[in-house]
């Protein structure tokens, strides 16, 4: 396959005249707006993408040495309001969302007023078992509708959602429903995935049992499992909304703009998840106004973001962010191989999507079987392509430019995190070229600034990489971790005090394009989803014959990294294929499906310091079979450790 171009830019002459920002040059005035008149330019966007119950006496007040970030103070406004009903009476019959299953014969569309009664009927559901504002509420569920119906029932009355990926096993779930002292949970029976059947359900009973405080289950029937449910504790959910005394509208709550919209779980390099506090007002805004620019959507236009709604994309980009522009989304169950590897570009034929959105895992994973399950189908209703997760290699590029955009779509890179809420550095269509590679420029009110992490100096010269920081708030991003904010302090704002840390390394080029070239801590990126080393570790040891574990990531044809696990048993124990698959069963049942290993190697030793620091740089590399440039190993207590690893790693095909 070719090489993508250095610089694509028919794209602005296609947007020409259409989009919503042209030229660079408008870009670069409202940038700079953004960033220099921060109290009148964000004032402006706010009336323009959200509607307010009362509006701000300040825009924004900020320390980030501190970590204290509030924008809109004062101002009152509910999400489930501005998702649902400032649309009705224009809008009542708009599909707010097409939905496929995953088997494909199954399928539905739900229009916007047909959502605002369903989540009106749930939300009297959730104020009838006593869930107030504020309460937390663990939402584990497949990708149905009623994942959107249980997030914006929430926010409706004033509780903080937090959607656990329902691809995650029981420890994952217990973890969450612990740190954020839940007591609803909501879930299904189980989930249709591929073909296969995930009992959702007696994931939720091992995790309820080790969670007393939890004294509601609601859980939906998608699967016909017909689990026997505590007539106590646990309800169906069809039969709580048609209870007579549910009403049929539930007034929104007003709430104050910082109040907590939804905590998301991200995984830390400690093994100890982080729950990401997201609020009503900036939030809100970030994720009307980055869906609108970003991917230049227009009102007749549907929308489809792929990934996960137990995901930051999936909040963003498939839930609040189409819904708070009046948009019609596609939302999908299933895998993009199943029943075969032409589903996806069946679906954007069958919908006639617009916009497309999927992580480059995705592309590559279809790329490798062949074009004629794109060619097949018409996907002549594509006008844009956007890529998230990690940045998208050339091949993946070309393959997806070339079949699913004919040739004639360009591909909108997105860089931004769990953290930042939206896009922090994209290319917008229609303003300038698109580097293939690069995430092009920031997104308006995004101040980047690359550091040397050895020095604390600025780095000034192109295409040098350097830490990637953030020098002021923007309106999308988390405002704590919950209930411990020195730990959100010591994560992102005190490696250099004053300046958001990102953990990502990048480079500006020439031209002033960014390019992220990786991640500076030690959180391993697979298919997009960042993972704790630690948590794949205490899975790891868990096994009574592992005495220690050391998890790095690697690079992977795919998945773009794989996680790679170096492995000490215990004297005696046999190096056998039966207990490497007994690890890996081990990680998938307490963690999940995407965090197994893709590679185990033995250890008889791990490389530590003479404190006893594993060192996991020099097991990155070793892992990736870069054996000639291990560094400096003169710190290892044990240099023999290195040689053994080396032999046994010649050994293995890990990729």
């Amino acid at each position: 396959m070719d090489k993508p171009p250095e610089r694509y830019d028919a794209h602005l002459t296609d947007f020409k005249g259409i989009a919503y920002i042209e030229g660079i040059d408008r870009y670069q005035d409202l940038y700079t707006r953004s960033i220099e008149d921060v109290e009148g330019f964000w004032a402006e966007q706010a009336r323009e993408y959200l509607s307010w119950e009362k509006e701000w006496d300040s825009v924004l007040h900020y320390d980030f040495e501190a970590g204290n970030v509030e924008w809109f103070r004062g101002a009152v406004l509910n999400a489930s309001f501005n998702c649902l009903d400032r649309h009705l009476g224009k809008g009542d019959n708009r599909v707010a969302y097409y939905w496929e299953g995953d088997d494909p014969a199954e399928s539905r569309q739900v229009t916007f007023r047909e959502l605002y009664r369903q989540v009106n009927r749930f939300a009297g559901v959730l104020k009838s078992r006593g869930v107030r504002k504020g309460d937390r509420v663990v939402i584990y569920l497949p990708m149905i509708v009623e994942l959107p119906v249980a997030m914006l029932a929430c926010a409706r009355i004033g509780a903080v959602h937090c959607v656990v990926f329902s691809g995650f096993g029981s420890e994952y779930l217990t973890d969450r429903i612990r740190d954020s002292r839940a007591r609803t949970v909501v879930t299904a029976d189980g989930s249709s995935r591929g073909g296969s059947i995930i009992r959702l359900k007696e994931n939720v009973d091992h995790a309820v049992q080790r969670c007393p405080d939890v004294d509601t289950v609601i859980v939906f029937d998608r699967c016909g499992l017909k689990p026997a449910l505590d007539g106590r504790r646990e309800i169906w959910w069809h039969e709580a909304v048609a209870q007579p005394s549910i009403p049929d509208h539930v007034a929104p709550e007003p709430m104050e703009a910082e109040d907590p919209l939804f905590l998301l779980y991200t995984s830390s390099s400690t093994g100890r998840p982080l729950g990401l506090v997201h609020t009503h007002g900036g939030y809100l805004l970030y994720a009307a106004m980055t869906t609108h620019l970003s991917f230049d959507l227009k009102p007749h236009e549907t929308f489809w973001s792929t990934p996960d709604v137990g995901w930051i994309t999936g909040h963003t980009y498939g839930v609040y962010g189409p819904l708070l522009n009046g948009l019609t989304s596609v939302l999908f169950e299933g895998v993009p191989r199943y029943p075969d590897f032409d589903r996806y570009w069946s679906i954007v034929a069958k919908y006639r999507v617009n916009k497309f959105y999927t992580a480059p895992t995705v592309i590559r994973l279809l790329a490798q079987h062949g074009t004629e399950n794109v060619t097949k189908h018409d996907t002549s209703s594509l006008k844009l392509l956007g890529s998230v997760g990690q940045p998208i290699d050339p091949e993946a590029w070309m393959w997806y430019h070339q079949y699913p955009g004919r040739g004639v779509c360009p591909i909108i890179d997105t860089w931004w995190q769990t953290e930042s809420g939206g896009h922090m550095i994209t290319p917008l269509p229609g303003v300038a070229a698109i580097k293939p590679g690069s995430c092009s420029f920031p997104f308006m009110g995004v101040d980047p600034v690359l550091i040397d992490p050895d020095t604390g100096d600025e780095v000034r010269f192109p295409n040098q990489e350097g830490a990637l920081f953030i020098r002021k708030p923007w309106p999308g991003m988390a405002r704590t971790a919950f209930e411990d904010h020195e730990r959100f302090r010591e994560t992102y704002f005190a490696r250099f005090p004053g300046l958001f840390f990102t953990g990502d390394a990048a480079k500006r080029d020439e031209d002033g394009y960014y390019w992220i070239t990786g991640r500076i801590d030690e959180v391993i990126n697979v298919s997009g989803y960042r993972m704790g080393p630690a948590e794949v570790e205490a899975a790891l040891v868990l096994h009574p014959q592992v005495t220690e574990s050391a998890v790095v990531g690697f690079p992977h044809r795919l998945k773009g990294q794989g996680i790679y696990a170096f492995v000490t048993l215990a004297a005696g124990s046999s190096k056998s294929d039966k207990i490497r698959k007994e690890l890996i069963d081990l990680v998938r049942t307490k963690i999940g499906p995407i965090a197994t290993p893709e590679a185990i190697q033995w250890a008889d030793g791990l490389p530590k310091t003479r404190s006893g620091k594993v060192l996991r740089q020099l097991l990155q590399k070793i892992a990736a079979g870069n054996f000639d440039n291990l560094g400096d190993t003169s710190i290892i207590s044990e240099p023999a450790i290195i040689e053994n690893l080396i032999r046994e790693r010649m050994g293995i095909d890990a990729s």
